[in-house]
């Protein structure tokens, strides 16, 4: 750190943020993107300093994002200091003990009641009147399945569709974004998992990892909570979860035309599009920048693919793709 410029920059901003306390300075993460958060510890407080290079990533959706999510009683950071113009933050500390981390049998229907319960705030709570999100549309979705087939299986197992294999998984998709766009539409985290929950002793969990909200489908979350790429839980256990967070919804005032079918199928399909694009985003992560991890994150976000596809006859052509050409590939 000490040659980094950047980090330079911010050890002097946080100097005048922070009123010139005596402050440790330490790495806390990096995420996916080319965001860096440090650890800031004075002597009555910790803090997290989010560095946001502005020609990289921008701090505006995150600081909008945060302000109108606190609204709606989800606990995600309180912004104490900002920089824009630099992409400085200085945030809640929420620990560094995420779902992840501590997630097992014994306390799951503990972990995930609180996780559900935060996301039923957030579908359900009046918004700001002032704030609207981008919506999560036909064409996003679309780009985002493209990743799919562009990353994973065109960079990474190397496999070339034959022209029926592009029309056939071009109708799945079709399914896909109908599947999506038919529900009931709320604001959307986007990316509402086990290493974006962190472990808190009030109003758990801290949320982190929202700036790329949108108003999308009422099943994206849960299945990103539910169907995470990073755990895996039995079906059983998942469906019991599902119904459960139905019945919470109805009981205000949400959803109460729609069957237990019905939602679990808006869940399944909905997973595979939010699995296609994970695999294809982990797939350019290695190849494009150098993180290698996430690779070993495939096999199970496939597995859910492979697992729903086998259940619905508007999937099977992406199911009979997996079976037939990626898993061969995959294991040459």
């Amino acid at each position: 750190m000490t040659d980094d410029l950047r980090f330079e920059q911010l050890k002097k901003w946080l100097g005048f943020a922070l009123e010139k306390q005596p402050m440790e300075i330490s790495v806390a993460s990096a995420d996916a993107s080319f965001r860096r958060y440090f650890r800031v510890k004075t002597p009555k407080k910790t803090w997290i300093a989010m560095d946001a290079p502005p020609d990289k990533e921008d701090c505006k959706p995150f600081v909008k994002v945060a302000t109108a999510f606190r609204h709606l009683r989800m606990n995600v950071p309180e912004i104490y200091a900002q920089n824009l113009s630099h992409g400085f933050l200085v945030l809640t500390d929420f620990g560094s003990i995420c779902y992840l981390d501590q997630l097992q049998e014994n306390n799951a229907d503990q972990l995930y009641g609180d996780a559900m319960e935060a996301l039923l705030n957030l579908q359900t709570n009046e918004k700001p009147h002032n704030v609207t999100l981008p919506l999560y549309d036909k064409m996003l979705l679309k780009r985002e399945m493209q990743l799919f087939n562009d990353w994973f299986l065109a960079k990474h197992v190397q496999v070339s569709l034959s022209e029926d294999e592009n029309v056939g998984l071009s109708l799945v998709y079709e399914a896909l974004v109908e599947n999506a766009l038919t529900q009931n539409q709320v604001w959307v985290h986007r990316d509402f998992h086990s290493r974006n929950l962190m472990l808190t002793s009030k109003n758990n969990p801290g949320v982190i990892d929202f700036q790329d909200a949108v108003e999308g489908p009422i099943t994206y979350d849960l299945v990103s909570l539910l169907r995470d790429c990073y755990i895996n839980w039995p079906i059983e256990k998942v469906e019991v979860w599902v119904e459960s967070y139905l019945t919470q919804l109805q009981s205000r005032n949400m959803c109460q035309d729609t069957s237990v079918e019905t939602f679990k199928k808006w869940f399944d399909l909905m997973g595979v599009q939010r699995h296609l694009k994970a695999i294809g985003i982990f797939s350019r992560l290695n190849y494009r920048d150098g993180k290698s991890g996430y690779l070993n994150d495939i096999p199970r976000t496939l597995g859910y693919v492979q697992q729903v596809t086998a259940k619905y006859n508007e999937l099977t052509v992406l199911n009979q793709l997996i079976t037939s050409r990626i898993i061969p590939a995959m294991n040459k």
